[in-house]
């Protein structure tokens, strides 16, 4: 019989119609902030620019020229969109099921309960992976950046010595308590907005012929030929397959959903801020991933020989510019300002690697609390760090050693190669998951309406991203299968798609782990816990906006904000 019924009987008709009203179980004096170890400090406008930061990252900024150069302006604005859209489904499932239960270890414990152990194992050592390896990616790509002021940094020592500095950065910020990272990542990720923001006026104004040439260039790009260039072949079947090499970028680059599902077990009034930061990926999506592809598209031709050198080159080559927009500044001759972009570039990549190290600790931290990884690494500091998981994941970082025998841009290809397909596993699981929980809250009667999220079009938003997501991940290496490819080429697309199934199956037969019904999802697990805690806060949420007021002296509330009643255990 489902968890939801046993409740049932226990409660009146009026309790369970009310789904998710406040249970108001704040027992004998103590309440924790979470059934774990894990503490809820992280303020609102913490969340939505740590939100901010899991979407905008390098990708958005350097790698978003491999798909320019590969596909042209056109297929890459549709690429994106339709990518976006695509997400946008996910998002859409994966916000209504985290809002109503913020545990820890998000989207990977929410599969391990409510479908099958064996598909949690799998998609938390999945995802695990691919956060441990975005963080060599972004260091990787730091070191590309660099060399736009100086090449020689692209030698062996200089290249050895930053790695570590930047390693060691990681290590001093996510050894703090989460406060102190949320602290760390707003400032950080605020510098992401200002330039993203920045760029965009740039575009904008230059072109109109804002710029030294006086050149009113406005979407030349978009109507030369390039604008859908071909690749491998000829003619329509050419640019078809430039078009998959745009989208094949769109799916490295439009992410999001899944970091506020990991900080969702650490956020302060979760059914709350969380429900905000999901609500706002949608407008997220529309400006920074769309309007980033359109704002490339017209700044920088597709066919621009430093884009080519920075894409295709070897060591030192490139420096003119890692990023298409710092390309295009050069080409119009603009002074100053693109020593200022790579400044921010440099800090917007850093605080994409911060992040990826959170949420590596924070998943691997969620294996270990199902069993799924040993039980030593369920250890916290005072703090509420997970110290062992900490200690694992910082021996990732130390990948980005490769660059001392390889040139940055190889290093990124590897990286951007076997790190897509696990963000595109990452987003079938969640579909998978959705799908699973519409059909049992169907099924043991738990109206959506009463949850502090409702998804949209449910479940059609389910299905679609399932499918789109799972095409896109058994096509994404297609290249692999041309006659000039290579066995490692192979290798680079394929590896985690070949391995996730071997983990599944692994833990199927360890474990004999059963794929639940409808009726056996456990549709109350920790509800009563993060009911409890909701309860104990009194007066209205803050504001985002009011946050960020009282940053300077003014606005601030007595008491300070989301005051609480009660006996707090942390």
């Amino acid at each position: 019989m489902a968890i939801w019924s046993k409740e049932k009987e226990k409660s009146s008709d009026a309790d369970i119609s009310d789904g998710f009203e406040p249970t108001n179980d704040i027992q004998e004096g103590v309440l924790t902030d979470n059934a774990d170890q894990l503490q809820r400090h992280l303020a609102n406008r913490q969340i939505q620019l740590i939100a901010i930061g899991g979407s905008i990252g390098t990708a958005l900024f350097i790698t978003i020229g491999s798909g320019l150069f590969a596909g042209g302006s056109g297929s890459l604005l549709i690429a994106y969109t339709l990518q976006s859209l695509a997400l946008a489904c996910v998002n859409n499932c994966i916000a209504e099921m985290s809002t109503a239960f913020p545990v820890s270890g998000g989207f990977i414990r929410l599969a391990d309960k409510w479908v099958d152990g064996a598909l949690g194992f799998m998609v938390g050592w999945n995802f695990f992976l691919y956060e441990a390896l975005l963080i060599p990616f972004e260091i990787t790509a730091l070191m590309k950046v660099i060399q736009f002021w100086d090449p020689s940094v692209a030698n062996p020592g200089p290249t050895a010595g930053i790695c570590i500095g930047v390693i060691v950065c990681y290590a001093a910020i996510n050894i703090l308590a989460v406060k102190a990272y949320g602290e760390a990542e707003f400032w950080l990720s605020g510098g992401k907005v200002i330039l993203i923001f920045s760029l965009f006026f740039f575009t904008f104004i230059t072109m109109v012929g804002g710029n030294p040439q006086g050149d009113a260039y406005g979407f030349r790009h978009f109507r030369m030929r390039d604008a859908f260039k071909a690749e491998y072949e000829g003619g329509s079947l050419g640019r078809f397959e430039g078009f998959l090499a745009c989208l094949w970028n769109a799916a490295f680059t439009v992410v999001g959903p899944e970091y506020i599902s990991m900080v969702a077990a650490e956020a302060k009034r979760p059914r709350t801020y969380i429900k905000t930061a999901f609500k706002t990926v949608y407008f997220r999506f529309g400006l920074f991933f769309i309007g980033g592809a359109l704002a490339v598209g017209i700044v920088c031709s597709s066919n621009d020989p430093l884009l080519r050198a920075s894409v295709e080159g070897g060591r030192g080559s490139g420096t003119a510019g890692a990023s298409p927009y710092v390309v295009a500044m050069q080409n119009l001759n603009v002074k100053i300002f693109p020593h200022i972009v790579n400044a921010l570039l440099m800090t917007s990549i850093f605080s994409a690697g911060n992040t990826y190290t959170y949420a590596a600790v924070r998943s691997l931290y969620g294996l270990s609390l199902e069993g799924r990884a040993p039980a030593f690494l369920r250890h916290c500091t005072a703090q509420g760090v997970p110290i062992w998981c900490f200690c694992v994941v910082m021996v990732f970082p130390f990948l980005s050693f490769l660059q001392v025998s390889k040139s940055s841009a190889d290093v990124l290809g590897w990286l951007v190669a076997i790190i897509t397909a696990g963000g595109l596993i990452n987003y079938i699981v969640m579909s998978i998951t959705y799908i699973q929980f519409y059909r049992a809250c169907k099924a043991q009667g738990l109206d959506r309406r009463t949850l502090p999220y409702r998804g949209w079009l449910q479940p059609f938003c389910g299905y679609f991203g399932l499918v789109w997501f799972t095409i896109i991940t058994i096509f994404y290496g297609y290249p692999s299968f041309r006659p000039e490819a290579s066995v490692t080429t192979f290798f680079q697309n394929y590896v985690l798609q070949i391995l996730c199934p071997i983990l599944y199956v692994f833990w199927k037969l360890f474990k004999r782990s059963k794929w639940l019904g409808k009726y056996e999802v456990d549709l109350v697990w920790e509800r009563p816990t993060i009911d409890a805690y909701e309860a104990t806060f009194f007066g209205p949420p803050v504001g985002f906006w009011r946050e960020m007021v009282q940053l300077t002296g003014f606005w601030r509330t007595k008491g300070g904000n989301d005051q609480r009643r009660g006996s707090i255990a942390n």
